[in-house]
This record gives structure tokens, sequence and C-alpha cells, in this order.
């Protein structure tokens, strides 16, 4: 079913899953009400009567011809769409309110009937369109990518045309008719002249146009509730009533005494369910998305399926499942889709969101039951449920390691505990004499550490929050792995991470050995090997002249600096420059002092 198929395969959709198409490419969206073509015949109860097949095969046309002229006017997000656009002319005619339709028609979402009108009017809608593409070919020329692509274009539309051949013509017979003919045209002369448009129609959401176009339901959505309530961003509700079921009603024979006392029994209990003065074979008609009466999820599968043979592109719909379904049920209903041949699927569970746009109930529900009081019983029932940190103790008897620094001129130890994994759990510092307000500091900053390694904090983000502060004594140490610290923390916590943390992590952190630092290649990691070619076998690279511009950027380049200091260097003693590193040491830049080593 890729129009496109000799240029490029498909890699992905938009974010709604109803245009599927070539990369870098966009598609000009437009819909129509299919309500406004129904006639106001609602004693018809036979078949789809009073549907304006001509007025619509009209809309189509307009509608369409005007979304080939947007195409070469439209600005597009980046270069490459707009290229790929103007050159496959991609568009996506479709409808919405099928579900008000079908409804007005007394006709259930879920039965074969509507799915038999949903596929005529889809067929004769992307029939049309391409009957009217094959005609703006004929006068401008077929889309540019057309000649490389001659081939899978007119395959898809001959599958196109077989596929209608197949429609059911007893619900809706004037449609099918209509649709067949579209079909037979529109494959002759594009056989012919080829198309202007590599692709004519998808289904899309609708979902804010749709309150604009005074629909009440969205694409080829069947309703969600007969009253909903939807959220607005601003903060409240709107209550949205539908309009469709007084007409329904007069279509199934119900007269205006019954129907009042239907709309009646809607308005109070918010369902038609219960309602005594509803058949109950007239149930089906009035079911919905969620609620009481809802539409089995493989039901909206099955309109998918039914309208998918008709379209250029996917269909953007939700097929909403109960809050009780199982692995099992998803699994089932992708495995049909599949089975069907449809492009996209989306399913939604109910109540999987603490919010939702719309929500079925009376409109208490919304506000003083609504998602807020739902959003702050559940944040109570977390907070009561989560675990209270748990100090985990080291063994009686563990190992540890001890092991000697020297930071500029200030001697200390350090000794670290460790659980039965090998990971620290305790910290002791020795530093100055005792009793010294050094040793007493340290003292208690060890402590603080150790309670928070029992605790469970991470030695990662211990380090992560303590390398790299500055106070002295800070400058050059006995440690061969650090030389340089600028600061008695920032020394402890780096050889901690030498110690207890992988390679690949310090190397995140930015804390690396003096020999990890002079290896061209991190620890563990081999070098690639390359192939040294020598004498005759080297190709000569052909002499190159810098340009005036090129030669101007090569004398900046050497005039600046070709390190920056570090965000952490030292201060120099003598001037108060910040230092710059060189090897495992600091040179001032201004007064060539350095830290420690030339």
């Amino acid at each position: 079913w890729h129009t496109a198929s000799n240029t490029g395969r498909i890699t992905a959709s938009n974010p709604c899953s109803e245009y599927v198409h070539l990369d870098d490419s966009a598609c000009n969206l437009a819909s129509l009400n299919l309500l406004t073509f129904l006639g106001s015949s609602d004693d018809d109860t036979g078949g789809i009567g009073g549907f304006d097949v001509e007025g619509f095969c009209h809309a189509v046309e307009v509608v369409f011809t005007a979304q080939e002229i947007l195409v070469g006017n439209a600005d597009y997000p980046t270069e490459a769409i707009g290229e790929t656009t103007r050159a496959f002319r991609q568009l996506g005619l479709g409808y919405a309110n099928l579900g008000a339709l079908l409804m007005a028609l007394g006709l259930p979402y879920d039965s074969d009937e509507g799915r038999s009108v949903a596929a005529a009017i889809t067929s004769l809608m992307t029939g049309h369109a391409y009957r009217t593409s094959a005609r703006m070919a004929d006068r401008m020329g077929p889309f540019e990518g057309f000649e490389h692509n001659r081939e899978p274009m007119l395959s898809v539309l001959e599958m196109h045309r077989e596929a209608a051949e197949l429609l059911d013509d007893a619900v809706a017979p004037e449609l099918v008719t209509a649709g067949r003919t579209a079909w037979f045209e529109a494959c002759a002369l594009a056989q012919r002249v080829g198309v202007r448009n590599s692709q004519a129609t998808v289904l899309a959401p609708t979902g804010t146009i749709g309150l604009l176009m005074d629909c009440d339901t969205t694409g080829i959505e069947p309703d969600l509730s007969l009253v909903k309530h939807k959220r607005l961003v601003g903060g409240g509700t709107m209550s949205i009533v539908n309009r469709t079921v007084p007409r329904a009603l007069r279509r199934l024979g119900y007269d205006d005494v019954a129907t009042a006392a239907v709309l009646a029994w809607i308005d109070e209990h918010q369902t038609v369910i219960g309602c005594p003065d509803v058949s109950a074979e007239h149930m089906a008609v009035f079911a919905t998305s969620m609620g009481d009466n809802p539409i089995h999820h493989m039901g909206h599968i099955r309109m998918m399926g039914a309208v998918q043979p008709f379209l250029s592109g996917a269909i953007s719909k939700t097929c909403n499942m109960p809050e009780e379904v199982t692995v099992d049920d998803v699994e089932e209903l992708y495995l049909e889709a599949w089975r069907l041949g449809l492009k996209a699927v989306a399913i939604y569970r109910d109540n999987c969101k603490v919010a939702q746009p719309l929500t079925v109930g009376d409109a208490s529900s919304t506000s003083a039951g609504g998602p807020a009081d739902v959003a702050a019983r559940v944040t109570e029932q977390v907070n009561a449920e989560l675990p209270e940190p748990v100090r985990r103790r080291l063994p009686r008897s563990r190992a540890s390691r001890t092991f000697e620094f020297r930071v500029a001129d200030c001697k200390g130890f350090v000794t670290v505990g460790e659980y039965e994994d090998g990971r620290p759990g305790e910290v002791f510092v020795r530093v100055s004499k005792q009793g010294s307000t050094m040793a007493g500091i340290m003292d208690a900053f060890a402590i603080s550490l150790s309670h928070g390694l029992q605790y469970g904090v991470p030695l990662r983000a211990f380090v992560d929050a303590f390398t790299g502060m500055r106070f002295e004594p800070a400058g050059m140490t006995d440690d061969p792995d650090l030389r340089i610290a600028t600061s008695l923390i920032d020394y402890l916590f780096r050889r901690l991470a030498v110690e207890y943390l992988s390679p690949e992590e310090r190397a995140e952190l930015n804390i690396l050995t003096t020999s990890e630092r002079t290896q061209p290649t991190l620890p563990g990691v081999e070098e690639s090997a390359t192939e040294t070619r020598q004498g005759n076998d080297v190709p000569a690279d052909p002499p190159t002249v810098p340009s005036a511009s090129q030669f101007a950027a090569q004398l900046s380049l050497a005039d600046a600096p070709s390190v920056r200091a570090s965000a952490n260097a030292p201060l120099c003693m003598q001037c108060g420059v910040a230092m710059q590193r060189a090897g495992s040491c600091y040179v001032c830049t201004d007064c060539g002092a350095t830290s420690g080593c030339s």
C-alpha cells in the first residue's frame, strides 16, 4: 500500500499516526462533517436514504483542490520537508462525525450495517479524491516523483479499486455504486496521465476542530458518552450533550412523547441504560466508547478494518478498553488488527490516567470527586506506602582499608570499613592533633558521611557533590595517583572514588589517576588496529594553498591560548590568576609560577 516505495521506505508516522509516508515530508489535512450531508428524511427507516451523494462528491472535489493549492503556497519547518512535500504532494482529506451519522441512521456502530456504510463513504471519498487528482494531473502534470514510482502508485490505486468491488451494496447501494464508478475513472485516467498527489486521504482525530465543526463525534470515533464533561485548560469543566439522540429516536420510530421521556431519562441518569421507553434491541444504537453501555473493544478494530482498504494513509483512532482488561485481551486486539491489515492502532484503558480530557459521569464527579481528589488520594496513599530509610549497620567484625595521605603540609589517615560485598559503610578520618578544631570538624564530617552510607546514599552521589571543593590546606599530595588536591575533602572523595567506583563511573566524573591520564585510552579499552603503509603504498595528498580567510583563521587560532583554565583550577600564589593544568601540575600563564613541579 506504499505509493512511493521506489523512493524510500516508511519508517515512522506522525504523533497521531494517521500519516505514514516518506521521511522529511508533510501532509495537508482537512475533514468533512458527514452529518451535514444527511437529509432530514427521519421517517426513512431503510438503508441510508437521504445521504447527499452528489453534494458529498462536490465537497470532496472543492476541498481537495484547495488542499492541493496550499501545498505550493505553504511554509514548512525545514527545507528538506518542503522539498519532499512539494515533490510528492501528499494530501490527507478525511471526515468527522461518523459516529453521529450512524446513530442518526439508527445503525449500531458495532454492526455489519454500520461498517458497510462507513466503508462505502470512505471508498467514495478516496476514489473521487484520486479522480480529482488525476484530472489535475491532466492539466498540471503528475507529482514530481510519479514516474520513478509509477508501478507502485498505479498498483495501490488498483488495489483500492478491487476492494471497492468487494463491498456489500445491500445497505448503501447508491454510495457503493458511486464509489465504484469513481475508482474506475480514477484508475483509467491515472494510467494515462498519472495523479497529482501521492496520497489523498487519511482519517485524522479532529479533536479540536470537531468542536468548531459542530460535530457530536470526532473522526471515525463513536461518541464517548451521551453526556460527557470536558476539562478546560484554564480550569473548570464544560458539559457536552449528544444532540443526535432525538434524531435517532425519530428514525427508529419513537413518537414525540416517547422521545421526550427518553431525553429526560438521559438528562437525569447520563445514560440510556434502564430507560423503560427504549426497546432492548435499540440499546446498541446508543452504545458509546465508555460508560455502562460500552462498545466492545473489538468493535473499534472491526470498524477500522472496514475502512482501511480505502484510505491512502492510516487511521488515528482510540480503541477504548475497560479498566479490567487483561494482557491477553490487549495481545489479541493487536493480533486482530494485524489480521485486518491496519497500519496503526492506539489503545486506551479506562482510568489508566489520573486526569483525562473527557470524563463520563455527573458534573460533581469532575469536581468534588474528580481527578483533583483522585490525585490527592493517590498522593496520600503513595506517601503512606513509601518506606522509611533503614540503617544497615556493618557487621561486628568487618574488613577495612586504611591509607595515609598528605595534602600540602597536612598529614592524615583514613580508615574505610566495608560491608561483606566490599562496599564502603563507614569512614574514620584522623588529621592534626586530637582536640583541635580541624580534628573535630573532620570527625563530625566522617560521622555524617558514615551515616549517609549506612542509610543507602550512593558513594557516587557523595563524590559528585564534594569533589572540587576549594579551601586550605590544598596543593601537592604524596599520592602517586592524585598529585593535586584543592582541599582535604576533595582529596578524600577522589581517593574513595579511585578505590570503590568503576573506571566508567570515574570517567563520567572526570576523576582519573595519573597513569590513566597519560594512557591514550581508558582502562580496559583496547586500541583499534590501524593499517600502516609505507613507501609507494602511501597515497600522496595534493598540496593545498590556504585561502586568505583560511590563513587569517589559522593565525587567530595560533594566537589563541591552546588550553582553557579548568573550572576547579587553583589560583596562582604569586599573582592570583587562575592556573592551567600542565600534565599532573598547574602553571600560571601570567607569571610562570607552578604548583610545585616544572
